[in-house]
C-alpha cells in the first residue's frame, strides 16, 4: 500500500543520480509525471493514490523503475478490462494488443491475472468461436481451424473442441448455395463463379460437387 511504498522510498539508498519527481493533474483522472521537469509517464488517480509520492521528491533510478513497473502493470490491467468489455480474446491475442502500449512483463502479469480470475479462457473462447464460425458464418472446417490459429489458440485446444462438433461440410455448402449464392447461380457462368468462391472459403471441390448433387437430386 501507500505506507509501504513511502517507507521503501525513505529507506532506499541513492544508488544512482537523484532526479526530482513532480506530478501534475491532467484531463479527467489522468496524472502526468515529470523527472527534472521532463515528462516521463501518465497514470490515473487510483494508481497514483496507491503509490503516492509527495510533489518535488528526489528519487533515484531504481526507485523510478519500481514506480514505473507499478504504473505499467495498472495500465495493462485497465487495457485488458477495456478490450474484454468489447469481445472475448485468446490469451495470446490480448497480450499482443497490450504489447503495443506496455512492456512484456506488465502485459504477461495482467494476462495471467485475468486468466486466474476466469476472464480469459482459451478453451471457452475456442468453443464459442467455433460455434459462431460454423453456424453463423458457415465456414469450412479448414477455415475454422485457420481462424482459430490466427487468433492465437493452440492446436491442441482447437482439435479438442472440434471433436465436440459433427461438422458436415456438404450440409454447410448446401445451406450456403441455396441461401447465399442462389442469385449468383442465375448469372452467366454462375456455377463456375460460385464454385471458385466456395473454394476460396476453404471448401474442397469434392464436397462442393456433392453439395450441388444433393441439391439437384434430393432437394425439392
Amino acid at each position: 500500500g501507500r505506507n509501504d511504498w513511502a517507507s521503501q522510498l525513505a529507506n532506499s539508498s541513492a544508488t544512482s543520480f537523484l532526479k526530482l519527481l513532480t506530478h501534475q493533474k491532467g484531463r479527467g483522472t489522468k496524472v502526468h509525471l515529470y523527472l527534472d521537469g521532463v515528462y516521463v509517464a501518465t497514470t490515473d488517480e487510483n494508481c497514483w493514490f496507491d503509490n503516492y509520492i509527495s510533489n518535488a521528491t528526489d528519487i533515484n533510478d531504481e526507485q523510478w523503475q519500481q514506480l514505473l513497473a507499478k504504473i505499467n502493470y495498472k495500465k495493462a490491467l485497465n487495457k485488458c478490462a477495456d478490450y474484454l468489455s468489447r469481445r472475448d480474446y485468446s490469451a495470446k491475442e490480448i497480450k499482443a494488443k497490450l504489447l503495443k502500449t506496455v512492456d512484456e512483463t506488465s502485459a504477461q502479469k495482467a494476462v495471467d491475472r485475468y486468466i486466474e480470475a476466469g476472464y480469459i479462457n482459451d478453451e471457452k473462447y475456442c468453443q464459442r468461436l467455433i460455434e459462431y464460425l460454423l453456424n453463423v458464418k458457415k465456414f469450412s472446417l479448414a477455415n475454422i481451424k485457420q481462424e482459430c490459429y490466427k487468433r492465437g489458440i493452440s492446436r491442441d485446444i482447437v482439435d479438442e473442441k472440434l471433436s465436440n462438433f459433427e461438422i458436415d461440410n456438404v450440409a454447410t455448402l448446401v445451406d450456403l448455395i441455396k441461401n447465399k449464392y442462389a442469385t449468383k447461380l442465375q448469372k452467366e457462368n454462375g456455377k463456375e463463379k460460385v464454385i471458385a468462391s466456395l473454394q476460396r472459403k476453404g471448401f474442397r471441390y469434392s464436397d462442393i460437387k456433392s453439395a450441388f448433387y444433393r441439391i439437384e437430386y434430393y432437394d425439392e
